[in-house]
């Protein structure tokens, strides 16, 4: 059995590792409640440019039709978005995200996919791609605890004028959808070309007037639309990130106290153990003289 010092000093240290956990717990708590403020807010956004998106891919515009709207004949070149987390202690968030890209990685390879080339938005989604050997052609990390768009358009592009001009067939963006506080799920969506279910069928048609030119409004659009995309999807998993760390902080401060209470009861058993022995000593000493 460990003596009373050794067992003071675990229940110290586990104090003071309660302490840290503690304060991550509302540290992650105040952030989560401004997360999803600013994930809420973009979604009106993303609703009305959406359905101007929709508007317009149902518009007659001259015959023309934009690369992003266009499926190809056969997906061989797949472009993957991937959106982690820069830190971690925020429990399975991470690991469920990329057993999601794995289980999409080893599907396109069995359907014959030839080149996947991968965004990744996230410093745990870089390291990830990185070590399983995909071509990662660009990658944004430390974003904050705040999206910022102009962090996102750069890395973003290169997939999307990889798309345009005919180099991948196919986009993808896997991230973490928030469901609420307790509950994230890991889901993998295709970005491009932009399907109906995502852009959605109009009610009714709208006649445009365009300004300079239809061409040229369609093109700054549906890209403005799928930057939005993104700038949600990054949104999403940054409020699903500071809920997940909240719950796993509140976890381990709660094992932690049960970790101090179990110490404790030993340390007091031992300490009794002790002052039993000496009192046996004593009397026995008195009994002997």
């Amino acid at each position: 059995m460990a003596s009373g010092k050794e067992i003071r000093t675990k229940i110290k240290s586990v104090q003071n590792t309660r302490k840290i956990t503690k304060a991550m717990e509302m540290v992650a708590a105040s952030k989560m409640r401004k997360a999803q403020d600013r994930m809420r807010a973009a979604r009106p956004y993303c609703e009305k440019i959406r359905r101007l998106a929709a508007h317009l891919s149902q518009a007659d515009v001259a015959d023309y039709q934009h690369p992003f709207l266009t499926d190809a004949a056969q997906v061989k070149r797949v472009g993957l978005i991937l959106v982690t987390t820069d830190k971690g202690l925020c429990g399975g968030l991470n690991t469920n995200v990329q057993r999601v890209a794995t289980n999409a990685l080893k599907s396109w390879e069995n359907t014959g996919v030839t080149e996947v080339r991968a965004c990744c938005i996230g410093n745990k989604g870089f390291g990830f791609m990185q070590r399983i050997g995909t071509n990662v052609v660009s990658h944004a990390v430390q974003l904050g605890d705040r999206p910022m768009l102009e962090k996102l358009i750069g890395p973003v592009k290169v997939l999307l004028d990889a798309f345009q001009n005919g180099e991948l067939d196919v986009v993808y963006v896997c991230y973490t959808r928030f469901i609420n506080t307790m509950k994230q799920e890991p889901v993998l969506e295709q970005l491009l070309p932009l399907t109906g279910d995502k852009l959605g069928t109009p009610d009714r048609s709208w006649d445009y007037l365009y300004e300079p030119d239809p061409r040229t409004v369609v093109d700054d659009m549906l890209l403005r639309y799928v930057e939005a995309l993104v700038y949600q999807s990054v949104a999403e998993n940054m409020a699903s990130e500071q809920s997940a760390r909240m719950v796993a902080m509140k976890a381990a401060s709660d094992n932690a106290k049960n970790v101090i209470d179990e110490l404790q009861l030993v340390y007091n058993k031992t300490r009794q153990a002790s002052i039993t022995k000496e009192l046996n000593e004593i009397v026995g000493g008195a009994a002997a003289v």
